[in-house]
């Protein structure tokens, strides 16, 4: 399980490093074989915004469920087309870093600090400006969207 919010760099190749407690997991769960890809769910097209990181298995269990999706339904054409579509293969080398493509870091407006957050079985990997601004609209939002489907839940 992923959790917590880690500031880290983007080298000149496009490389970052894994935080050094999440190595040993990446490396037990996937092998160090790794899948990045737009995240769906912010509006980043446009404005610097974040990626998705999957460990593979858990990758595969996202495939799966897109695979089940109605093939003529215009949504799922374009969450295909978009997710899948959009996904890279990625290898964390033995010093624990990490290739993002240079098509990604450019969806997502990278260059060089970025802001890797744990999402339980995935981490999401935002431009650190996209972040703040993220995290502050989140603060200061009275967005309720959503907000039957928690209800249930306690804490």
């Amino acid at each position: 399980m992923f959790r917590g919010v880690t500031a880290i760099n983007l080298d000149a190749k496009g490389r970052f490093a894994i935080p050094t407690r999440y190595r040993e997991e990446l490396q037990d769960c996937c092998e160090r074989q790794l899948i990045v890809t737009v995240a769906v769910n912010e509006k980043c097209v446009g404005e610097p915004g974040c990626l998705w990181l999957y460990p593979l298995p858990e990758w595969e269990k996202l495939e799966l469920t897109v695979s089940k999706l109605p093939t003529l339904n215009k949504m799922a054409g374009k969450l295909r087309r978009f997710l899948i579509g959009n996904a890279i293969e990625a290898e964390m080398d033995a010093q624990g870093r990490l290739l993002i493509s240079e098509k990604l870091r450019k969806f997502a407006g990278m260059e060089k600090k970025l802001i890797l957050v744990g999402q339980l079985n995935k981490f999401e990997i935002w431009n650190e400006d996209a972040w703040i601004a993220k995290e502050n609209e989140w603060l200061e939002g009275d967005d309720d969207e959503g907000l039957d489907e928690l209800e249930s839940l306690s804490f």
